[in-house]
């Protein structure tokens, strides 16, 4: 039985790279997902340039098809100023197919503020949330970790941070196949009398709630795998990952710098290399790219802005994952039911 296809619209100006990552990636996935469809958007001419160049196979250039979008939303543009000056930009159509049905999901590597205030006035947020959120995907020594919010939302309230919990054990119930996601709230310390008020309030609600609250986390066991949601707000959300990132660009540094000191060292490295090797795929960044801007009525995925084409990719996968395995449509359901018990 054929699976549906799934549309994915994308928005092919956005990053650092353009056309040169965003239109690779899309065909490559095509050519691994035959029930999935792209709708390309963007300056039309750089486009079909990009898809000659890479000589693409006659039935996945069939999935393939291109929408003009004359503006383009840079990486240092405000929220409000791709909002109001840039109607007709990619970002803005990419949002929009998804809005008229034309798409299941969006796929952006460009300016973060700018995608969720577009997304936001686009799509709106769904019934029962307040605001939207940023969700990532990190690793960690069991598997996965799903964390939210990651900068959506600088100032948060006690319900917002349930609202998130809720989203999270959502979207993992739905790609990941968990029938109770465990949720963590990350804190200062594991104790109930930690923190402030607004997490000790949260917390509160969380353990009265039907989620399974295994109670508050620190940051170190976000990587140690010990609940599958970790919830906080964007401030904070946004400060650890940020951090984590660093971390592990200081490390990876390190890492080369001790190995290339000398003759013995470069040895080493040769023999260590297969160790290595094995250590870089499974932590590859690459593969946990893809943000997901969480709560608004339509699947929208932020790419890293510097991604590369695998990247990317990964990114479009976690769009198309989504939209298989109906998060939109749990999300509506399980906040129509929070609300009808409220």
């Amino acid at each position: 039985m054929r699976r549906m296809a799934i549309s994915v619209s994308i928005d092919c100006m956005g990053g650092d790279h353009g056309p040169r990552v965003t239109v690779p990636a899309a065909v490559n996935v095509a050519a691994s997902r035959a029930n999935v469809e792209f709708i390309l958007v963007g300056l039309q001419s750089e486009i079909e340039a990009e898809l000659a160049r890479l000589r693409v196979d006659e039935g996945v250039r069939e999935r393939l098809r291109v929408r003009h979008a004359a503006e383009v939303v840079t990486m240092d543009e405000t929220p409000s100023a791709a909002l109001k000056n840039k109607k007709d930009s990619s970002m803005r159509i990419s949002v929009e197919l998804v809005k008229n049905g034309e798409a299941q999901a969006c796929v952006s590597a460009g300016n973060t503020g700018a995608l969720m205030a577009v997304s936001r006035f686009v799509l709106k947020t769904l019934p029962g949330i307040d605001r939207p959120a940023i969700c990532s995907v990190l690793p960690n020594m069991k598997g996965r970790t799903y964390m939210l919010d990651l900068g959506a939302n600088v100032d948060c309230g006690p319900q917002h941070l349930l609202q998130f919990a809720v989203m999270g054990t959502t979207l993992v119930s739905a790609v990941e196949r968990k029938e109770r996601p465990s949720i963590g709230l990350l804190n200062i310390g594991e104790e109930s009398i930690k923190g402030n008020e607004v997490v000790k309030q949260a917390a509160e609600l969380l353990r009265s709630s039907d989620l399974n609250f295994k109670g508050n986390v620190e940051g170190d066991d976000i990587y140690k795998g010990k609940t599958d949601v970790v919830v906080c707000d964007g401030f904070v959300g946004n400060i650890a990952l940020k951090t984590s990132e660093g971390l592990a660009q200081m490390l990876g540094s390190s890492l080369r710098e001790e190995f290339s000191r000398t003759w013995y060292t470069r040895l080493a490295a040769m023999i260590a290399m297969p160790v290595l090797s094995a250590f870089k795929r499974r932590f590859d960044h690459r593969c946990y790219n893809g943000a997901t801007l969480i709560g608004l009525r339509g699947i929208v995925v932020k790419s890293h802005g510097s991604a590369d084409t695998f990247g990317f990719e990964c990114s479009i996968l976690r769009a198309v994952d989504e939209a298989q395995n109906e998060v939109l449509q749990r999300l509506m359901q399980r906040f129509g039911a929070v609300e009808a018990a409220a």
